[in-house]
């Protein structure tokens, strides 16, 4: 029974369960009565219809599910108005409604560039994100539908068989029906931003339909219903788990699944008795009792990481670094700050602020190694930070392993993983050690590499300049290689599996930058000659396009791309080979791309193209596209279509149409002239800039006027930035 009880031993799943059996009890209460009294078309509607009311509270920035209440109410106000009519019939007026209600929502969404709401999500919700604020929500819906089903059961049952009657009886048939309409209200409203309005309606129709072939007494069949969806939301789940299908919509499934069986059931019943359907039941289980009890070999749980916490979402943290080595995690999600290395202090909080400048916090990191910092990537999980002479790897505890058709989100202690010497491969030191060669050059000269990546399972994105001489500049991960690509155009390998465990320690060292891709090394030499090796670095096969003074590199969904002299090389896998094609500048330039920036997963790449400009390169067009602007600092982009995000000397971050060219929004960040070299991370809801001088991080929200949406004060300057957990 293992395969039946693991699913339930992950939290968020847990989560899941107990919000699927509530939102089963709920709609059970509501759902009899919508079955009963033919109401289902209306029940659609009003699911349906919430969307204008949600798309507006989105925009506003107010609650969802007030917005979702208000629009449901006028949908019920409609009705109501237009059924009184005698031209039309009520579902001829709840159609018009339904249709117009949708068309308006899909509206609102499709003229706003800021709109926060998933229209997937509205639909099929995520019941694997359930929160403990959204279960306590769910239990006050089920106290509210608890009281209206006790107090009016009276009238409605009534109002279902006999208006009339009801009108004699003092029952007031209108009164009746309003709270009827609210009963299911409530039962949409409360549960829709949980598990979406596909698994609303299918938990209001499907398991009261089902419970009516079990009983003709309206408090059994709504028993019978909410026992019926929740064993549809236990059996949605475990498919879900073991199949990796959507956990809502398998749910769903399963409850319209019941619906059919106990029709059939019901129909065999009356042709053979239940004698017979008792015998045809138990047929399966004859001999079931005989033989040896089978051996249940335990299996490792899907996506099981040992020592990490499996999540609901996307464990987002930033990794901060100043130039003298202090090392701080910001989580995203809970603006929790983490200091991390030797003498640094046990506990931070970082509080959002208002987006001004203003006057530093005192430093607080006199404690942190004095070691000068000038470069830090990340690989998705992992930051690396350079001094010049040694690379310390520090684990965010926060990362994202992709399969394809679904992903599984992980949290883990944050901690200093070693320092290893970049000019040795095979050297390592553990934790907290200081491995820098004597004499090793460290300027202090703050700032990030160029943007890192993952192939294969893990992904991130470390945003940056480009050219740290012996500094990072690029960090790439699959399941098996960890690459760290050195500003020297060298790149130092990690056992992926060793460096999960905790220990820093380099394989070897290739001349050349070298990215895992497709279970192999792309390796782009000094030479210009690219190859695809094999684990070991091996030569292997020897791609026809060369790379001449190969800088800058960057993995997405189509490829490996390397930065040229004459332009991008994209190497990808196809049907089992692996091609090269060089993507030329659309003319000749001086103001090559040496380091690309973007979006974890996107294949919309940008770089800086001089004073006076940046390049955007599109991976699948083929194109690259240049947009003047005077002084950039830093650019990204959330992928294609989306603005362009550039960071300007003045300290004014702007948002550019990638196509015309044309500024969209701009914001006045930080206070100018910028120091250092600044960074703009980018994920797909927000875009993280750092501001030394004012110790602060930004996040903005890029689709809404590049609005600033949270400012995390930190005690150190963070010249240094990476996100994680993509």
């Amino acid at each position: 029974m293992e395969w039946l009880f693991a699913p339930f031993e992950v939290a968020f799943v847990q989560r899941a369960l107990w919000g699927g059996l509530l939102v089963s009890c709920v709609c059970a209460l509501a759902g009899t009565w919508v079955v009963v009294r033919g109401m289902a078309f209306l029940g659609d509607a009003m699911a349906h219809g919430m969307l204008p009311g949600v798309a507006v509270a989105a925009l506003l920035g107010g609650n969802l599910m007030i917005g979702a209440a208000i629009s449901c109410a006028a949908m019920a106000a409609g009705v109501s108005v237009l059924s009184r009519g005698k031209r039309f019939a009520p579902d001829t007026a709840i159609g018009l409604l339904f249709v117009g209600m949708l068309a308006a929502g899909v509206i609102i969404v499709s003229r706003s560039q800021s709109f926060a709401v998933d229209l997937t999500g509205f639909l099929f919700g995520d019941v694997l994100a359930v929160r403990a604020v959204d279960l306590w929500y769910l239990v006050a819906a089920l106290g509210i539908a608890l009281v209206v089903a006790v107090l009016g059961h009276r009238a409605f049952v009534a109002l279902t068989f006999d208006p009339r009657k009801a009108q004699t009886l003092g029952l007031h048939p209108k009164v009746a029906h309003a709270a009827l309409v609210g009963l299911v209200t409530v039962a949409i409203v409360a549960s829709f931003h949980v598990v979406g309005t596909l698994l609303v309606f299918g938990l209001l129709i499907a398991p009261p339909a089902a419970a009516v072939f079990w009983s003709n007494r309206v408090p059994v069949v709504m028993a019978v219903a909410a026992l019926i969806g929740g064993l549809s939301t236990i059996g949605g789940l475990v498919i879900s788990w073991h199949a990796g299908t959507a956990a809502g919509a398998t749910i769903a499934a399963v409850a319209v699944g019941s619906f059919f069986v106990s029709a059939i059931v019901s129909a065999l019943r009356e042709r053979i008795g239940r004698v017979g359907v008792v015998a045809l039941a138990a047929v399966p289980l004859v001999g079931c009792g005989a033989g040896e009890a089978p051996v249940v070999e335990e299996t490792v749980p899907h996506g099981f990481v040992a020592g990490a916490q499996e999540m609901s979402e996307a464990q987002t943290r930033v990794v901060v670094a100043d130039a003298v080595g202090a090392v701080r995690v910001i989580d995203l999600l809970s603006g929790d700050v983490t200091p991390v290395g030797a003498g640094a202090p046990e506990s931070v909080r970082a509080q959002p602020q208002p987006s001004t400048p203003g006057s530093a916090p005192p430093s607080s990191s006199s404690g942190d190694p004095k070691v000068s910092t000038i470069g830090a990537v990340g690989d998705g999980r992992f930051a690396y930070l350079s001094s010049g002479a040694s690379v310390q790897v520090v684990d965010s505890g926060a990362w994202t392993v992709d399969h394809g058709d679904h992903r599984h989100y992980y949290r883990a202690r944050i901690r200093e993983v070693g320092v290893v010497a970049a000019g040795d491969g095979g050297s390592a030191a553990g934790p907290g050690t200081d491995s820098v060669s004597p004499g090793a050059s460290g300027s202090g000269r703050s700032g990030s590499g160029p943007e890192g990546g993952s192939a294969a399972e893990v992904s991130g994105d470390s945003g940056g300049r480009p050219d740290r001489g012996s500094g990072v500049v690029g960090a790439y991960s699959d399941a098996a290689v960890a690459s760290v690509v050195l500003g020297s155009g060298a790149t130092i390998l990690f056992d992926r599996g060793v460096l999960d465990g905790g220990v820093a320690q380099a394989q070897h060292r290739v001349d050349g930058i070298a990215v895992p891709y497709a279970e192999r090394i792309v390796v782009a030499g000094s030479s210009g000659r690219v190859e695809v090796r094999g684990r070991d670095g091996a030569a292997g096969q020897v791609q026809s396009a060369a790379c001449p003074q190969p800088k800058g590199q960057a993995v997405t969904r189509l490829g490996v791309v390397f930065g040229c002299a004459d332009g991008a090389l994209v190497v990808a896998q196809r049907d089992g080979a692996f091609v090269a094609e060089k993507i030329p500048y659309p003319v000749q330039t001086s103001d090559r791309a040496s380091g690309f920036t973007h979006r974890p997963g996107s294949t919309t790449l940008t770089a800086i193209a001089g004073r006076d400009a940046v390049w955007t390169l599109d991976i699948r067009n083929k194109t690259w596209t240049r947009t003047p602007i005077a002084d950039p600092v830093a650019v990204n982009t959330a992928g294609e279509g989306s603005s362009l995000l550039v960071l300007t000397r003045d300290g004014v971050l702007h948002g550019i149409d990638p196509v015309t060219g044309t500024e969209t929004a701009h914001t006045a960040l930080i206070a100018g002239p910028v120091e250092g070299d600044p960074v703009i991370c980018v994920d797909p809801e927000r875009a993280y800039v750092n501001d030394s001088r004012a110790r602060i991080v930004h996040e903005i929200a890029y689709n809404d006027n590049l609005r600033v949406a949270r400012t995390f004060s930190l005690d150190i300057a963070p010249s240094l930035m990476v996100e994680t957990g993509l």
